[in-house]
């Protein structure tokens, strides 16, 4: 059996509804919606963790963060135990590469081998954070490869020069042109390297991983992608904060105000929601590339493409912003896969489906599978099949630990902080706008799957338990006293 070559397409903080192909009638996909209609797309698809690195991890090793790295908040290094993607693709024969972001922790500073999880060619773009960590005024060069490359094109230190950090959600245009832009250049690079393999390596199968940092915040896209949508035509951010508010989520609360999000006005929010847009119609265009590499060398048929994201981006609903939390804008991500001849195209699965499945179901593909038990499992080992009957996501460690318990109509969430529960239907209610927890027609459905999270944490996690049940903390935020202050912004990287 001749092994396919493999290319994984990575977004980061990119929303599961932010595509046409699952149910945006306001947004332009073209590309992305062509790759779901010609495999698989499913549209119950998780994250185990909604925060980038312990997410990254999973789909590295195909287990939940607590395994693989010991914690579940944004930090940690894999286990030496573990699996790993790219190791696991070399002892197959593959060629690997990966362009863009890993975000793998910890950074190797310069003159250590860089942390590249045993892939073999690696071009980093961690957006800054390896340059923020070991050369902040960007003058050592080889840090990171994309700020080099800005360099040689007369761009160099440009990537911040609207003045917007990592983690701003403020609406801005970045000064890069478009040819140059991030996402841009991980599809060159990815183009130019799967180019030269199959100039240099006939026969040999590669492993591609195209790691977008789009359409992470900052929400700059260049130019015309700012004005690509029409912000006043867009829906409203679903919810408000007071919904958290009354659910107990005061730590939102604080970071609605102390990141000034309170301050937004509602027509800010709109434009907001139109640069993300035009980053993901940017990113949809590098997708074609790539894909349209795979056809004019007419490979298309001998290729695996993947499309995922780490995690999604609440972009104002319930009036917040980022991740790390168990709501459908945070917690689901896209995720399709294609394969001509062997997965059949158009369909669409409601399987409960997440990111440690990837590493079980790539692997399998190769004729190869994987013979380490882990957590994730093959996708396609009986596609239309039962599946996993409820997934499970976990957030942050204690005393801020977060977990969902969903099945395909249903989803519990439990929060350590005030130990306030949380149940919504998935069928009806897609924005989670009515909290189903206390309402005793829905008793039966809570209790169930309140159960089944309590035995998955007493076999995997036994720290969220106590002696009564799940382990609860004394609700620490929701002062309007808190100082403001911006963490993340204002700054060169």
């Amino acid at each position: 059996m001749k092994k396919p070559n493999i290319l994984l397409i990575m977004a980061d903080q990119m929303r599961h509804d932010a595509l046409g192909a699952n149910g945006n009638r306001f947004i332009k996909t073209p590309a992305l919606d062509r790759l779901a209609a010609s495999g698989i797309n499913f549209s119950n698809s998780y994250t185990p963790d909604p925060i980038c690195v312990p997410a990254r991890a999973c789909l590295t090793t195909g287990c939940y963060p607590l395994k693989c790295i010991g914690r579940k908040d944004n930090d940690g290094a894999v286990k030496k135990d573990m699996p790993l993607i790219g190791d696991e693709m070399n002892k197959r024969g593959y060629a690997t590469y990966a362009m863009g972001k890993l975000h793998y922790d910890p950074y190797s500073p310069p003159g250590h081998p860089p942390n590249t999880g045993k892939i073999e060619t690696v071009e980093f773009h961690e957006s800054g954070r390896m340059l923020a960590e070991f050369d902040p005024e960007d003058r050592l060069g080889g840090i990171e490869a994309y700020h080099d490359y800005l360099k040689t094109v007369g761009w160099g230190g440009y990537s911040r020069g609207n003045g917007m950090g990592n983690n701003d959600v403020y609406p801005a245009v970045s000064p890069i042109p478009a040819e140059h832009y991030s996402d841009a250049w991980v599809a060159g690079r990815a183009i130019h390297h799967m180019d030269r393999h199959l100039r240099e390596n006939p026969g040999r199968p590669f492993f591609m991983w195209a790691s977008f940092p789009k359409p992470h915040s900052a929400f700059d896209p260049p130019r015309p992608y700012d004005s690509m949508y029409d912000p006043r035509e867009l829906p409203k951010p679903a919810g408000t904060i007071e919904d958290l508010v009354e659910r107990g989520q005061l730590y939102w609360y604080d970071q609605w105000r102390i990141r000034y999000w309170d301050l937004l006005s509602p027509e800010c929010k709109q434009v907001i929601k139109a640069h993300y847009y035009g980053l993901c119609s940017f990113q949809d265009e590098q997708v074609a590339r790539l894909t349209g590499f795979l056809k004019d060398k007419n490979i298309e048929n001998e290729t695996v493409v993947v499309y995922t994201a780490d995690h999604g981006e609440m972009l104002g609903d319930f009036g917040i912003y980022f991740k790390a939390n168990m709501y459908n804008a945070s917690v689901m991500v896209p995720l399709m896969i294609s394969y001509p001849g062997v997965i059949p195209a158009g369909v669409v699965s409601g399987a409960l489906v997440g990111l440690q499945d990837i590493l079980p179901t790539l692997l399998a593909l190769t004729g190869e599978p994987l013979g380490t038990p882990v957590d994730g499992t093959d996708l396609l080992e009986d596609i239309g099949g039962p599946g996993r009957g409820t997934y499970i996501s976990q957030c942050g460690d204690d005393p801020m630990q977060e977990y969902m318990a969903a099945d395909k109509n249903f989803k519990y969430i439990y929060r350590q902080m005030g130990g306030h529960e949380e149940l919504y239907d998935q069928n009806n209610d897609r924005p989670e706008l009515n909290n189903l927890a206390g309402d005793a027609a829905y008793s039966a459905i809570m209790d169930k799957l309140k159960k089944y999270l309590y035995d998955w944490c007493a076999a995997n996690d036994p720290a969220m338990l106590d002696g009564n049940g799940f382990v609860t903390s004394p609700q620490a935020f929701g002062s309007d006293k808190t100082p403001r202050h911006n963490q993340y912004g204002r700054r060169l990287y």
